[in-house]
């Protein structure tokens, strides 16, 4: 009688789980239908994007007649063109374009002569495996913790401490990772933002006239933690996602149906397919940021630097109106990046949803059929929710790096910038024994800035000798301050030659030259220093650093020792940017000092009283004098009573000198240019005291 009961029993059994196999079969139906819809929506959301991009990335396209398109961009204007629109050449890879300075930045962070960055290197490579092993090995501890808590087993704290201990090493490696790989990226930046900085300080005057100030240096500053960063971003954020993903599905295609290692996979390979064309296509909004910030910083740095003469012309509103603009600009390209990152998040969001929902319902259906425990439901969802956390970031990653990219172009666009003046090989220094010896010669000498244009100088000729005084005159624009540049070998002449100590200036080092002559400019910029750091920067080119009495000896010799004394902090005073907190004869006599404390044997006045009244004059002639003693001299003068007492005169007109002699044969000559330049500079004067002085000195000669 006791058998009936189980016989009816083990019948029910048997129905039940033929009945479970039924729904197990549905269930397997519906799941493949969830796993095929997954993919069809991923590959429907790759095909939008591609339709997007062929369309011109945010571009919609009207065609009127066969030879007649109209494309209309977002965020411009309407633009009309006739004809077929031309297509753009496709653009070569970026690690094409420049794998050879690719190749040769990343020694940095491998460097040579310094075991314990590539040790801290190499520890960043363990510490980042050890993290992704110990990330795929944590779920497995919390299943088996689910597990014995669901049988009601007691020896469940086990692996909830092992899995407790496992995430935080987890979190421990992460860590050591970015520290000991932070050491050597700050190494890297410090040495490649060396290495462009240097470069873009040796290239020639020609690139540093036509520069944009702001971009230079944010180029510089950005190029160099960008190359650090774009390595970080691959090698430590976006490989190790795709390591995690391979470790992931290999566990669970081994361990449980293949169907989880499918969907996982192919959720990846359409969030991958979408987020790449997507965050492709808005990288042009964000280099129209990156334009629009960096003309916003150029502006400002600009107005910044042109504060004074902003206030002298009341232009405070326009600049504002102008910097409003570039603010404006600026503005529009961060909303349009704003609004296109809304839609990648969404999609991104939409595809992960899908891919979640499949997996949660193919290991819910296998907990219920008995083929799994809670320990892998839960398991399968850690596993789902670990890689798709980090896949949120993937267009982020994307986006930085292809960011990195531009700023790490435009640091190779200046380090690809060529001098125009360059050592011959095998340049040798110039070598002057003695100040007798520098002797200057121009010799048939034929320059232009641009060989398609004028002639600034055309077959110009003089000597200067040693211990004698030659002045440059002439209008603007004869070519006076441009002897003086070709002298310093800033520019290379088209003909002629440059001779100093009977030494082709072409064929010795330009750093050489530069150290035997001096100059007291027309517009001596001084650096946000102290005034002893201004004055002793004459000397550092010689590597050495000048004493506080060599500064004072200096400034007393210019004249400028009394000024400096009636400061509260004396030599410590700081001058203000470009010095600014300084007047002209003051900034002059700086220049001055600067030069005698460098004692060249060849000095250059460009100018150097132009802008000073009557009495400041006087006051740096008598300066000037003194620093003249003994060297070779070449004034270029506006103010002809400054150059009275110079052995020779040179006049050029139009890039040629047309007259030449001392100050009385040049002002006898009758209809000559100097004449008339002396009387138009002599009616000029505004009172008749000046009148009388400046007769007074004539008669005196």
């Amino acid at each position: 009688m006791r058998d009936v009961p189980r016989a009816i029993k083990s019948d029910a059994t048997r129905n039940e789980r033929r009945g479970r196999r039924v729904t197990h079969r549905r269930v397997d139906v519906h799941v493949v239908v969830v796993v095929h819809v997954v993919v069809v929506v991923g590959f429907v959301v790759v095909v939008v994007v591609a339709g997007t991009m062929r369309a011109g990335g945010g571009v919609a396209q009207t065609s009127t007649s066969t030879s007649t398109t109209v494309r209309v961009e977002l965020g411009a204007k309407a633009q009309k063109a006739t004809g077929d629109a031309k297509k753009m050449p496709p653009k070569e890879s970026f690690w094409r374009v420049h794998k050879e300075e690719l190749r040769e930045l990343v020694p940095y962070l491998w460097p040579a002569g310094e075991p314990l960055l590539r040790v801290m290197f190499a520890a960043s490579v363990v510490f980042l495996l050890a993290s992704k092993a110990a990330n795929v090995i944590a779920p497995i501890a919390l299943k088996t913790a689910v597990d014995r808590i669901s049988r009601g087993d007691g020896r469940y704290l086990t692996p909830i401490v092992v899995y407790g201990g496992i995430r935080f090493g987890v979190s421990l490696c992460s860590e050591l990772k970015d520290n000991c790989f932070a050491y050597v990226a700050a190494h890297a930046s410090r040495k490649i933002s060396l290495r462009v900085f240097t470069h873009v300080m040796d290239l020639s005057l020609r690139f540093h006239i036509n520069r944009k100030t702001g971009a230079v240096i944010r180029a510089c500053a950005r190029g160099s933690e960008s190359f650090a960063n774009l390595l970080r971003y691959i090698s430590f954020q976006v490989a190790p996602i795709f390591l995690e993903v391979g470790l992931v599905c290999a566990y669970l295609f081994s361990q449980y149906e293949w169907y989880f290692a499918v969907i996982t996979a192919s959720v990846i390979v359409t969030y991958i397919g979408f987020t790449v064309p997507f965050t492709e296509w808005r990288n042009k909004f964000r280099r129209e940021m990156t334009v629009a910030d960096d003309a916003f910083n150029q502006k400002a740095t600009d107005s910044l630097l042109n504060f004074e003469t902003i206030k002298l012309f009341c232009a405070e509103p326009h600049i504002g109106e102008t910097y409003d603009a570039a603010l404006r600009k600026t503005q529009q390209a961060t909303l349009k990046t704003q609004r296109s990152l809304a839609g990648l998040n969404l999609g991104q969001a939409l595809i992960i949803a899908f891919g979640i929902s499949a997996s949660l319902a193919l290991a819910a259906k296998r907990v219920i059929s008995g083929d799994m425990t809670v320990g892998d439901f839960v398991l399968v969802n850690t596993y789902i929710l670990q890689l798709y956390v980090p896949l949120n970031f993937l267009g982020t990653y994307y986006r930085m790096i292809k960011q990195c990219m531009v700023d790490v172009e435009s640091m190779f666009k200046l380090l690809k910038e060529e001098k125009d003046i360059k050592d011959e090989p095998g340049a040798k220094d110039l070598v002057l024994k003695s100040k007798e010896d520098a002797r200057m010669e121009f010799d048939d000498v034929v320059f232009a800035y641009n060989p398609k244009e004028r002639l600034i100088l055309n077959r110009v000729s003089f000597t200067v000798d040693p211990g004698t005084k030659v002045a440059l005159v002439g209008r603007s624009g004869a070519g006076k301050s441009t002897i003086s540049k070709l002298l310093y070998r800033l520019y290379d002449i088209q003909g002629g030659v440059i001779r100093i100590a009977g030494q082709d200036v072409k064929h010795c080092t330009q750093r050489s030259i530069r150290l035997h002559i001096g100059i007291v400019p027309q517009d001596c910029v001084l650096f946000n220093e102290s005034i002893e750091y201004n004055i002793g920067f004459g000397k550092i080119g010689t590597g050495e650093i000048a004493t506080k009495e060599e500064v004072s000896t200096a400034a007393e010799h210019a004249q400028f020792d009394e000024f400096v004394k009636r400061q509260p902090l004396g030599y410590d005073t700081l001058v203000g940017e470009r010095g600014l907190r300084l007047s002209g004869g003051e900034k002059q006599r700086v220049a001055i000092a600067r030069a005698l404390l460098k004692n060249p044997p060849i000095m250059v006045y460009d100018e150097a009283t132009s802008s000073l009244d009557t009495h400041t004059e006087k006051q740096i002639m008598m300066a000037i004098n003194f620093a003249a003693q003994g060297r070779t001299n070449l004034v270029i003068a506006h103010r002809l009573s400054t150059v009275m007492d110079s052995d020779q005169i040179l006049v050029l007109k139009e890039g040629e000198i047309v007259e030449r002699g001392d100050h009385v044969a040049l002002h006898a000559k009758e209809g000559g240019l100097y004449r008339d330049m002396w009387d138009q500079q002599l009616n000029s004067r505004s009172s008749k005291e000046d009148r009388v002085a400046s007769a007074a000195t004539l008669n005196a000669f």
